[in-house]
Order: C-alpha cells, then sequence, then structure tokens
C-alpha cells in the first residue's frame, strides 16, 4: 500500500506541475509578477493537499508571528525537495538564491525568471559574486523575502551539520533580520527516495536573529540555533511518529541525544 500511494503521489504530482505548467502559461507571462507569484503558491498548496490525500502526510507551522514586516532572510535546514516551495503558500514575496542551470530548464526557467529569483555559479568568484549579491540587495530593499539554505544542498534528517559562511556575508551586506527554519521534511520525503511516508510533524519558525551582529558572531549564534532546535524536533517527531523508518543519520543522532541526557 505505501509503494502504491507513493507511485499515485508521484505521478499526480508529476501531472500536476506540467498540466499547470503549460495550461497557465498564458495567464502567468501576461500578468504582473507580484500578481502572477499567485500561481505558483496555488501550485504549491496543491502539492501540500497531494501529500495530504494520497501520502498522509501533514504538517502545523508554528511561530509565523516571528515573521517580521518588510524584508528578511529565511534561513531554513534543508532535506528534502517538500520544503523549497511548502511553505510558498505562507510567505509575501519570497525570493530563491539558485544554482543558475535551473534557469536553463524549458518552462519552468522562463517561470522562475518572471519572479526574478536570483541565480548563481556555484563556482564562481569576483564580479559574478559581486552582481549576485547587488540584485539580492535590490530585492531585499523593495520588501521580499530572501530564502536561503545555510548548508547549501540537502541533508539527511540528523546528519552532521556542514554550514557555508555565504549567509554571513549576506546577513553582513543587507542588514536584515535572518529567520531560522527547521522541521524534518526529509523523514517523509527523503532525498532521491521514491517511497513517502505518511505521518504528521511541525515546522518551527523560530525568533529572528536582529541584524548589526558581527558576521563571526552570528554565523555560530545562526547553527547554534538551528541546531538545538532541529534536535529537539527529530526527538519529538520520532515520538509522535513511532511508524517511521528512520535512516541511520537519524537513528545514530537520537542514540546521541539520549546518551546526553542520560550523562
Amino acid at each position: 500500500m505505501l509503494l502504491l500511494r507513493s507511485v499515485l503521489f508521484n505521478t499526480a504530482f508529476y501531472t500536476n506541475t506540467i498540466v499547470r505548467m503549460i495550461v497557465l502559461s498564458p495567464i502567468y507571462f501576461l500578468l504582473p509578477r507580484r500578481v502572477a507569484y499567485r500561481i505558483p503558491k496555488a501550485w504549491a498548496a496543491s502539492n501540500n493537499w497531494l501529500m495530504e490525500k494520497i501520502v498522509g502526510a501533514t504538517f502545523e507551522i508554528e511561530g509565523m508571528e516571528n515573521i517580521p514586516e518588510g524584508g528578511c532572510i529565511f534561513a531554513p535546514k534543508h532535506q528534502s525537495a517538500w520544503d523549497t516551495f511548502a511553505l510558498l503558500p505562507y510567505q509575501r514575496d519570497p525570493v530563491y538564491i539558485l544554482k543558475r542551470e535551473l534557469l536553463w530548464i524549458p518552462l519552468f526557467g522562463w517561470y522562475v525568471a518572471k519572479q526574478r529569483m536570483i541565480p548563481v555559479n556555484r563556482g564562481a568568484r569576483g564580479k559574478v559574486m559581486v552582481e549576485m549579491m547587488k540584485r539580492t540587495r535590490q530585492e531585499m530593499d523593495s520588501g521580499r523575502q530572501l530564502i536561503i539554505y545555510p548548508e547549501g544542498t540537502r541533508r539527511a534528517p540528523g546528519d552532521a551539520p556542514d554550514y557555508r559562511y555565504g549567509i554571513a556575508r549576506i546577513y553582513r551586506d543587507v542588514q536584515v533580520p535572518v529567520v531560522p527554519i527547521v522541521a524534518h521534511w526529509g523523514l517523509f520525503w527523503g532525498r532521491r527516495k521514491l517511497i513517502k511516508h505518511p505521518g504528521r510533524f511541525k515546522v518551527k519558525i523560530l525568533p529572528p536573529i536582529q541584524p548589526g551582529m558581527e558576521p563571526d558572531a552570528f554565523y555560530t549564534h545562526l547553527i547554534a540555533t538551528l541546531e538545538q532546535a532541529s534536535d529537539e524536533l527529530l526527538v519529538q517527531t520520532a515520538i509522535n511518529n513511532p511508524h517511521l523508518p528512520l535512516p541511520p543519520t537519524a537513528v545514530k543522532r537520537l542514540t546521541e541525544l539520549q546518551a546526553q541526557t542520560v550523562s
């Protein structure tokens, strides 16, 4: 049954994506950018609905009151394809820093370009990075919410952290609050995994880190904040979903946390 539900969801997910892109393209590209954003947001909400109805996986959000008015930076832990879009319906006008290759995908790349997402060549230096920061400041000055994954790529639940310093440089330069976000999406929709698992979990939006800290101090503080909240939520998610087949990284981390509690 789990395999059947997963296959049905994957089929529905890709069908939903392709059909919406093709059918709604004439409307999307004619509308003003911010109005057109309702189309990707509706797509994201529909995929959350498919996960609930087909797979049986749902989430609740805690801490919406922590999102400041105006421009800010969202700094989520990144575990799954799901967390790249699941919160889109709840965000005002988000902008992503993403790898430039995504803009080369026919139709999808055009959708992304219309929303003025910020492409970056991960191996670039010098003028390319200066231009990326210029674009970032322009979007933030207009009140948008920047989404950047501090670890740069997806990590398995409970895996050892591997943060990149880039977010500290952006924090220093754009001078807006940074909002840490944690959730264990990867326990339900794992990286490159066919099987999707049912259950219910929590997404925690943590209090914002205000601008003004030294970059090194901010970087250390952000990591400590995200990792502590992630550990607490991993324990809670595992307890509330005892049926979940936990990945080795999660089992190892839960064992370490249990040993710390005992000692």
